[in-house]
C-alpha cells in the first residue's frame, strides 16, 4: 500500500533568466506586478535551465525525500520529455502508476523578475487528457490522495477520483491553482466536500471564500467541507484551521533566490505532518521548512529536505505559532 498518490501535471520546465523590467499598475480595488519586455527587441538569455517540473511531480518526490512510499498519477508523453520524467520519477523512487500517450508531454517556461517573483508560460499537452477509463483502480491501493491542479478531461478525473477516494476510505488533500479556484467553489464542490486538507495561496482562496479578514476566509473554506484549511500569502503570515482551532505563523526574513515549487514544498510537507503526527502546528513548521528551502535556490526540487533535515532545521529555529480557540 502506498503512503501517498500524487496526482497532477508534469512538465520538462526551462528556466529562463532574461533582463526583464517590473511594471507596476495600481487601482482603486487591486495592485498587479507585470514582467515587461521592450517590443521588437530581441532579449538576450543569461543563464538556461532545464528541469522536471509540475505540481504531480514535484510534489511526488518531496514527499518521497520525506520518506513515505509514493506513487505518481499523470499522462506523460511518449516523447524524450517523457522519458526525462520517467527517469526522475525513478531515481526518486516514485512509482509512475499514470497513462503513456503519444501527445506531447507538458512544457513550461519560466521567467523570473527582478524581484524574484516568477512568470509560467506552460503548455499542457498530454496533462489536460488524462481519463478515468485509463487508470488502473487496482493499483490504487493506497492511504492518501494529493490532487494538484488539473483541467480539462483530466479535471473530470479527479473528481471520479474523489468519488472512488471516498468509497475506499482514502483521504484527500487538495491544493488548487488560480486555474480551478477562479472558477467558483460550485465548480469544485464535489471535490471539496469529500476533502481532508485544503490548502491555497491567498489569491486563490480570495476566488473560493471572496476576500476579508484570514478567519473568516479560513471558516468559509471550512464549510464547504475539509476538516483542515491552510491559507498562504508569500511573505505574509500564513493561517489554518481544523474546525476547532485557528494558528498563525509568520515566514522567516530570508533572501528569495527563486520561488517556482514553493507551494507545493509547503503542501506536500503539510500533509506530511500530518500523516506523520497528525499535529497542526508541527505539520506547519515541516511545510515552512521546506518551501523556504526551495525558494533559496533555484529550481522546484533541487532543494527539497529530508525528514531528518526538516527535524534539524525545526530543532535550531522553530517558527513561532499563534494559537487561537474558535
Amino acid at each position: 500500500m502506498y503512503d501517498v498518490i500524487t496526482v497532477g501535471s508534469a512538465t520538462v520546465d526551462v528556466f529562463a533568466d532574461t533582463k526583464s523590467k517590473l511594471i507596476k499598475i495600481k487601482t482603486s480595488s487591486s495592485e498587479e506586478d507585470l514582467i515587461a519586455y521592450p517590443s521588437g527587441s530581441k532579449i538576450l538569455i543569461k543563464d538556461l535551465r532545464f528541469t522536471i517540473g509540475g505540481g504531480g511531480t514535484n510534489t511526488a518526490v518531496s514527499l518521497s525525500r520525506l520518506g513515505h512510499k509514493v506513487a505518481y498519477v499523470g499522462k506523460i508523453g511518449k516523447d524524450e520529455n517523457g522519458k526525462k520524467v520517467i527517469e526522475l520519477l525513478k531515481k526518486e523512487k516514485v512509482d509512475f502508476i499514470g497513462k503513456l500517450s503519444d501527445e506531447m508531454t507538458g512544457y513550461s517556461v519560466i521567467l523570473d523578475s527582478i524581484e524574484h517573483d516568477r512568470t509560467i508560460l506552460t503548455y499542457k499537452g498530454a496533462n489536460n487528457n488524462l481519463n478515468f477509463s485509463e487508470l488502473d483502480c487496482k493499483k490504487m491501493n493506497t492511504k492518501w490522495f494529493y490532487f494538484s491542479s488539473m483541467v480539462s478531461n483530466s479535471f473530470k478525473t479527479l473528481e471520479k477520483l474523489a468519488y472512488f477516494a471516498e468509497k475506499n476510505k482514502i483521504n484527500i488533500a487538495f491544493n488548487p491553482s488560480s486555474y480551478l479556484a477562479r472558477k467558483g467553489p460550485a465548480f469544485l464542490k464535489k471535490i471539496l466536500k469529500r476533502t481532508k486538507i485544503l490548502i491555497l495561496n491567498n489569491e486563490e482562496a480570495n476566488y473560493i471564500a471572496g476576500k476579508g479578514e484570514i478567519k473568516e476566509i479560513l471558516k468559509k473554506l471550512s464549510k464547504l467541507g475539509p476538516e483542515i484549511v491552510v491559507v498562504t500569502h508569500g511573505k505574509e503570515e500564513i493561517g489554518a484551521f481544523d474546525k476547532k482551532s485557528f494558528y498563525i505563523i509568520k515566514p522567516n526574513k530570508i533572501k528569495v533566490i527563486e520561488s517556482t515549487g514553493a507551494g507545493d514544498a509547503f503542501a506536500s510537507s503539510f500533509l506530511s505532518g500530518i500523516i506523520k503526527k497528525n499535529d497542526v502546528e508541527f505539520a506547519l513548521r515541516m511545510a515552512l521548512a521546506n518551501s523556504e528551502s526551495v525558494i533559496t535556490h533555484p529550481g522546484a526540487k533541487n532543494k527539497l529536505l529530508t525528514y531528518n533535515e526538516i527535524l534539524n532545521k525545526i530543532s535550531k529555529k522553530p517558527a513561532k505559532i499563534k494559537k487561537f480557540k474558535r
